[in-house]
């Protein structure tokens, strides 16, 4: 068995996500509450397809995806994807499945993966951009300390629509 990439106290760990996942996450995506997070895959197959991609990605430098595990248990995922023409630069996403919300479990994902981008990665700044409807996620982003910088206009692409979205960061230099 292979031991969790960062461990956090609450018995929330991150992983790299497996195929197996796939199943997990489309129960996640796919429930009628989910209204905020873009991604929908249609079908399991369909998300195999995506999670086949991770090693790519990790091994291209472009993006890292983790599995947030609640005492073993797949409950969302966390990921940093860099930016293209700042190597410096990540941005954060993260979902949690809807019978978890509200224990903790997003922040401690996020500060994890922070870790792991700051410590591992050597990135200097790290975004978090969320709909700027989305008060939970907003709140997640104020939570780990990250400095609201704006509004950014027609940002997010949600159901055919351009929503506008907020924009957080954190330097590495804060985190010191």
């Amino acid at each position: 068995m292979r031991k969790s990439i960062v461990r956090s106290m609450k018995s929330i760990d991150i992983r790299y996500q497996r195929i197996g996942d796939a199943k997990r996450f489309v129960e996640i995506l796919s429930h009628p509450d989910f209204v905020s997070f873009p991604a929908k895959p249609k079908s399991v197959e369909e998300e195999k397809r995506f999670l086949r991609k991770n090693r790519e990605k990790r091994n291209s430098g472009s993006e890292y995806n983790f599995s947030i595990t609640w005492d073993g248990h797949v409950v969302g995922a966390v990921g940093v994807k860099i930016d293209r023409h700042r190597k410096y630069i990540g941005e954060i996403g993260y979902f949690v499945d809807r019978e978890y919300w509200g224990r903790g479990i997003a922040p401690a994902a996020v500060r994890l993966i922070e870790k792991f981008a700051f410590d591992h990665l050597q990135l200097k700044r790290i975004e978090i951009v969320t709909l700027r409807t989305n008060r939970a996620s907003r709140r997640v982003a104020e939570k780990c300390g990250y400095r609201h910088e704006g509004i950014q206009r027609g940002k997010l692409v949600l159901n055919g629509k351009y929503l506008d979205a907020c924009l957080f960061a954190k330097t590495a230099k804060e985190t010191s």
